[in-house]
């Protein structure tokens, strides 16, 4: 019976009954003005030029095309409500919830969030001029889910990060994870390998001092020292430590002929390193080792070579042949000149040639005892 009275004093009144759940929230304006923020629970509201407008605190932020106004006319409404977080020049604003992270406020800018939906916490982090954030913070962000406000950059090992904001250089990064805020301005990072590498020039052409065409393919070792100079100086040092040896190569292998080149290489390649090595020293290149690995010619001279080669070697087999035929007829001389001083030297020699045969036949008759054998006759018979 109370229900259905409060139900009639309300039509005749101009009022209405709206109920709201522990999770709402309702700003009420009457007449275009301010007039509550309204709780859960049972609310007794005017129902003629009224404004009404539900939040659900499960959002978190207040967001409302009469924010603004809220916090200029209102202010202890605002208060009492709401919580406002700005950001100052120069400084990124972590707001927390619960101790979590919940948002990133970047310099100049705003969140406003409901009171009850907290309890709420801020950490301001200043913004210095490499844009670069704690480690510690932006690990905790990842963890949050909290990454479009920042870019993260990995270092692999044995390289080094140059970093330019705007394009000015503004240091070097070691290996690891870094992250940058994205407030505005451009961060990049350029990775430079500092470890040992190895530069190929193959098929490189030169045509010797007795205009032989030559192909020869080079290997140098080589790795950064300065990174800076190496970005700064040239646009590609690779493309500079290619250019180098092709050039210091040429000019020197020019110079040869092709005899003195395939003869003198090991000095030649010494020479021609050496100008590789102070030009690119310039530039923060330290260049190691570099090898003329192979030599390679065209293929009628390689047929000419290979016949004089050849015949070179034929020569020295007959050399070789011509020695040994003359050793062994001295060798001869002097047995024969022993034989004919010494009788029984020439008996043993006869008895080790008969032994010899002797064993290469199945029967041997000998007549006359062992003087026969060795003065008149001697058959042999299958």
């Amino acid at each position: 019976m109370a229900h259905v009275l409060e139900r009639m004093i309300d039509r005749l009144t101009g009022h209405i009954r709206v109920t709201l759940m522990e999770t709402e929230r309702m700003l009420v304006l009457h007449k275009g003005r301010f007039e509550a923020i309204l709780g859960p629970g049972e609310h007794r509201i005017k129902a003629r030029n009224v404004v009404r407008e539900v939040h659900n605190l499960d959002r978190l932020r207040f967001t409302s095309p009469y924010e603004r106004a809220l916090f200029r006319e209102r202010p202890d409404l605002a208060e009492a409500h709401l919580s406002e977080f700005r950001a100052e020049q120069g400084e990124v604003l972590v707001l927390h919830r619960d101790g979590r992270p919940f948002e990133v406020i970047l310099p100049e800018e705003r969140s406003v969030v409901w009171n009850d939906a907290g309890p709420w916490t801020s950490e301001a982090v200043g913004v210095s001029e490499t844009l670069e954030m704690p480690t510690s913070l932006m690990r905790r962000l990842v963890r949050s889910g909290l990454t479009m406000t920042f870019q993260g950059v990995e270092v692999a090992e044995g390289h080094v990060g140059l970093l330019t904001v705007d394009g000015v250089h503004m240091g070097e990064l070691a290996p690891g994870t870094h992250g940058f805020w994205k407030v505005g301005r451009h961060v990049a990072v350029k990775q430079i390998d500092l470890r040992h590498r190895v530069h190929e020039v193959t098929g490189q052409e030169i045509l010797t001092k007795d205009r032989v065409t030559i192909r020869v393919n080079l290997t140098a070792g080589f790795r950064v020292v300065d990174p800076l100079k190496a970005v700064g100086l040239v646009k590609d040092f690779d493309e500079a430590l290619h250019r180098a040896l092709q050039l210091a190569f040429r000019k020197t292998l020019g110079g040869l002929t092709l005899d003195r080149l395939l003869v003198e290489k090991g000095a030649i390649h010494e020479e021609a390193a050496e100008a590789v090595r102070r030009e690119m020293a310039g530039i923060g290149i330290e260049v190691g080792e570099i090898a003329l690995k192979d030599v390679i010619l065209p293929g009628e001279m390689r047929d000419i070579l290979n016949r004089v080669v050849s015949a070179e070697k034929e020569a020295e087999a007959n050399v070789i042949r011509r020695r040994e035929e003359t050793n062994a007829t001295r060798s001869l001389l002097n047995t024969a000149k022993v034989m004919a001083e010494n009788p029984v030297m020439l008996r043993l020699k006869e008895l080790e040639a008969l032994e010899s045969i002797a064993g290469k036949v199945e029967r041997l008759t000998v007549h006359n005892g062992a003087e026969g054998l060795m003065n008149d006759l001697v058959r042999l018979r299958d």
